[in-house]
C-alpha cells in the first residue's frame, strides 16, 4: 500500500515537476502513490486539479504533497490559494531567486518541449532515436562513422535501453551490437566495428543475474544456462581486454547511471538536454 499520494501539476508535459519530485522523494524509505496533472493549463482546468487534490487528501486523511511547474501566475494563484496539500512550487524556489542574482526576467516558457519546430535541439534528439533503432542488435553497419558512441557486450547486457536513453535523453547517436559466439571463436570484436575503436565501450554482466534475465525470455533453454552464461561473459570480458576498450558491469547499475559513466569516458563532442 502507499503511503501518501504526491502530485506533479504542470502546464507543460509534467515530466520535469515529476523527475525533481522524484529525485528528491528517493530521498525517503517510502511508496507514494504518483499522479501526474499535465497541461494544467487554464484556470478552469487548475480548479478541477486543486478539487483532485484536496478530495485525495480527504480520502486519504493525509496531505498529499503537491510538486508544481507551473508557469502561468494566474494558473499557479488558483493552486496556490486553493490547494490544501503540502505545496511545493519549484519554478517559484528556484527561478525567481535567479531572475535577481542574474539581473535577467526568465523566459517563463511552458516546458522543455516548447516551439520544438525552430528547435535544433529537438531535431537532432529525433534524428538520434532514428539513427539508434536502426543501428540496435547489429541491425545495421551503414553510417556508423556518424555514431557517437558503440556499445557492445552479451546478449542482454543492457545495450538496447543504454542506446536508447543516450539518444532520448542525450542527444547521442548510439548503435549497440551483441558478441556472438563467432565473434568468440574468431576472438577478434566484429569487424565492422574495428575501425570505430575509438567510440566503443563494452557492457558486461554478472553470469548469475544474466541467466536469471535470459530465463525470463527463454526458459530451460542452453542460451539461459549458467554454464553457457559464464562462458559467454568470460569470452568477452577477455574480448574487450585485448582490444583494449573501455568496459562496466550492469550488474547493480541503473541506466542513468552506465550512460553516465559512458559519457564521462567517451566524452562525445555534441550532447543535447
Amino acid at each position: 500500500m502507499h503511503s501518501r499520494t504526491v502530485f506533479f501539476v504542470s502546464d507543460g508535459t509534467g515530466i520535469t515537476a515529476e523527475t525533481f519530485g522524484n529525485a528528491i522523494l528517493a530521498q525517503f524509505e517510502m511508496k507514494p502513490r504518483h499522479v501526474r496533472l499535465p497541461f494544467i493549463d487554464t484556470v478552469d482546468k487548475a480548479h478541477q486539479a486543486v478539487r483532485q487534490i484536496n478530495h485525495t487528501g480527504e480520502v486519504e486523511g493525509k496531505k498529499p504533497v503537491v510538486f508544481t511547474t507551473l508557469v502561468n501566475m494566474d494558473v499557479l494563484k488558483v493552486i496556490q490559494d486553493g490547494c490544501k496539500g503540502m505545496l511545493l512550487d519549484m519554478f517559484g524556489t528556484f527561478v525567481h531567486p535567479l531572475e535577481q542574482e542574474l539581473g535577467i526576467k526568465s523566459h517563463h516558457r511552458v516546458g522543455r518541449f516548447s516551439d520544438v519546430s525552430r528547435s535544433k535541439e529537438y531535431t537532432d534528439r529525433i534524428e538520434a532515436i532514428n539513427f539508434s533503432l536502426a543501428h540496435d542488435d547489429g541491425q545495421s553497419n551503414r553510417d556508423l562513422a556518424g555514431a557517437d558512441v558503440i556499445l557492445v557486450g552479451v546478449s542482454r547486457s543492457g545495450k538496447t535501453p543504454t542506446s536508447l536513453y543516450l539518444a532520448m535523453q542525450c542527444g547521442l547517436k548510439a548503435a549497440n551490437y551483441p558478441l556472438i559466439p563467432e565473434d568468440f571463436e574468431r576472438r577478434q570484436l566484429p569487424p565492422a566495428l574495428v575501425p570505430f575503436r575509438n567510440k566503443i565501450f563494452g557492457l558486461t554482466i554478472s553470469p548469475d543475474r544474466l541467466a536469471e534475465i535470459r530465463a525470463e525470455r527463454r526458459p530451460n533453454s542452453k542460451y539461459a544456462s549458467i554454464e553457457n552464461c559464464r562462458t559467454e561473459v568470460a569470452e568477452a570480458e577477455a574480448m574487450m581486454r585485448r582490444a583494449g576498450i573501455r568496459w562496466l558491469s550492469t550488474t547493480t547499475k541503473s541506466i542513468e547511471e552506465i550512460a553516465t559513466t559512458i559519457l564521462q569516458e567517451v566524452r562525445p563532442e555534441r550532447l543535447v538536454y
